[in-house]
């Protein structure tokens, strides 16, 4: 059984070939939240045996299984789990376009699916989230925290929260909002130990925390104040995948780190990592939002972007 939505009421009855009955989608539904045909019925306020020929007749147009049948309950199928979840959304985004044009206007609510990269999930949309939230209380938000590139459409998810320059996607609309910078730290413990290098060439002789699997992720390229750009190779011996591993790795005197500013700015306040060489930083990382492409925005989409924008430009993690 999974947990119930709001459905509207669209009377079960017949369409052309060409359409999908929304009623039938609707009993469909209903049977899955409530893990029977009985129990789907009597949320429609139909008989067993009328949301069961609902059922047969869209597996039929469909051409596969949707649910297991057993003698006292039903079981998503894989594509009946995928299709259920499309069907939820379809009915969400109906109910939303009915408010949207009410003469209140809508709120958000429902569930919004945010994919977003390890770090910046953690240090900053973790925090914002607790307004988020209590702003808006019939709206339930799932995160999955990865640094893995996300299908969003395939994985169905909302919208996801990228590091770095994006490749072009059709599907996809991004919007930047905000650019950071990656700057040099270490901690005290590691510069007492190794010293403190004299300028940043000096570091590739160092031991040097690595972000990222892949070759190319061991050279650093730093631009001065003035212009100057400088490129830093050398030690690699220690590699990870996550950023929050291995700003711990530096405070825990393992070597020198180049990351972005605002995952190390209370650190550097706390005084467990300093910064090396302020004046040379990294080129500027976009962080953008993306999602699919639709005509309408949903409403829990643009609340979100546009509140979190709000916050990023009030937060003093991501001042210099």
């Amino acid at each position: 059984m999974v947990s119930p939505v709001s459905l509207p009421k669209f009377p079960i009855s017949p369409r052309p070939d060409s359409e999908i009955d929304l009623g039938a989608l609707r009993a469909f539904v209903a049977i899955a939240d409530a893990g029977s045909f009985t129990g789907g019925g009597r949320v429609l306020g139909l008989t067993r045996s009328a949301v069961g020929k609902a059922l047969t007749k869209l597996e039929a147009r469909l051409a596969v299984r949707l649910l297991h049948r057993t003698t006292r309950h039903v079981v998503l199928t894989s594509e009946g789990q995928h299709f259920y979840e499309r069907c939820v959304q379809i009915f969400a985004d109906l109910a939303e376009a009915e408010a949207s044009v009410s003469q209140n206007g809508p709120a958000p609510k429902g569930q919004l699916r945010i994919t977003v990269t390890e770090a910046f999930g953690r240090v900053i949309v973790l925090p914002f989230l607790k307004q988020f939230l209590a702003d808006w209380p019939e709206l339930n938000v799932e995160v999955s925290f990865t640094d893995r590139v996300v299908d969003l459409v395939e994985e169905g998810f909302d919208l996801g929260i990228r590091l770095g320059e994006l490749p072009v996607d059709s599907q996809l609309i991004a919007k930047v909002i905000l650019r950071t910078q990656a700057h040099l730290y270490a901690a005290p413990e590691y510069l007492h130990r190794a010293g403190w290098p004299s300028s940043p060439a000096d570091i590739q002789n160092y031991q040097r925390l690595i972000f990222g699997l892949k070759p190319a992720a061991s050279i650093w390229q730093l631009v001065a104040d003035d212009g100057e750009q400088l490129t830093i190779g050398g030690g690699q011996r220690l590699r990870f995948d996550s950023g929050e591993a291995l700003k711990d790795a530096a405070i825990e005197g393992m070597g020198i780190v180049y990351l972005p500013h605002f995952l190390m700015v209370n650190a550097v306040k706390e005084g467990r990592l300093v910064t090396l060489f302020p004046q040379y930083s990294g080129h500027q990382l976009p962080v953008s939002i993306v999602y699919p492409h639709r005509k309408y925005l949903a409403t829990k989409i643009r609340v979100f972007i546009d509140q979190l924008v709000a916050y990023l430009d009030e937060s003093t993690l991501l001042q210099r």
